[in-house]
């Protein structure tokens, strides 16, 4: 589906919420200490992401966490690491310590002030996503709180972001995705909703469907949204 005469101000906004909200960042001195070079934090994440996708293809589903739980033991058993089992869970249970990310709480309140509703939308569990939020202290910006849990399909399939029109209550084409990740948002304009894409950690893919919005912090996100 295609903006033919440009996106509209959306309705709600949707975040994506590990790695766009949430940076990766502070997990990788535990990659360092599991035997792994620095960029194992990256080469880790993208084989979980790898074998959520894959399974989404083909109409199966395991939760995020327990994906990347055996996404990093493939991922050391690559290198050659056998690292114990003790120091692979610290990786894992940091997941639920991040921190968010500058300029979160300032993008909420952005839309807020012009009747925005902001909604969190995660390939992580709604019961972690909703525990990041609250530590955070931003649980009070966010009017919903849904996990591919209740699809049973990993994004980027049109049908997560179909399930989080429908639990907005508006049209796919009222709905914005922001996200940090291009395969995301690529997923998301496929599925016709309103696009904008946080380019603070990496350049967007030029193969991928371009973004309706592109901007390197929250904030200006929030402020470009606001002002379709």
């Amino acid at each position: 589906m295609l903006h033919l005469s440009g996106p509209k101000r959306p309705k709600m906004v949707a975040f994506d919420i590990i790695g766009t909200v949430f940076p990766l960042e502070p997990l990788r001195p535990s990659i360092v200490a599991l035997g792994l070079p620095t960029a194992g934090l990256e080469g880790w994440f993208a084989a979980g992401c790898r074998d959520a996708f894959a399974m989404a293809a083909v109409g199966d589903f395991a939760p995020f966490k327990t994906i990347l739980e055996a996404a990093l033991d493939g991922v050391l058993a690559e290198q050659g690491l056998d690292a114990p089992a003790s120091k692979r869970q610290v990786l894992v249970d940091q997941l639920a310590t991040l921190d968010a990310r500058d300029g979160t709480r300032e993008a909420f309140l952005l839309l807020a002030d012009v009747g925005i509703p902001v909604m969190a939308l995660s390939n992580g569990a709604k019961s972690a996503t909703r525990a990041l939020l609250e530590r955070s202290g931003l649980i009070d910006l966010v009017q919903e709180v849904v996990s591919v849990d209740q699809v049973k399909l990993a994004k980027p399939r049109g049908e997560v972001y179909a399930h989080a029109a429908q639990k907005a209550g508006v049209d796919r084409a009222e709905l914005a995705l922001v996200a940090a990740h291009p395969w995301d948002i690529n997923g998301a304009a496929s599925a016709g909703l309103v696009t904008a894409y946080l380019a603070a950690d990496r350049p967007y893919s030029r193969v991928m469907r371009k973004p309706d919005i592109e901007a390197l912090t929250l904030p200006e996100i929030g402020r470009r949204l606001a002002a379709l």
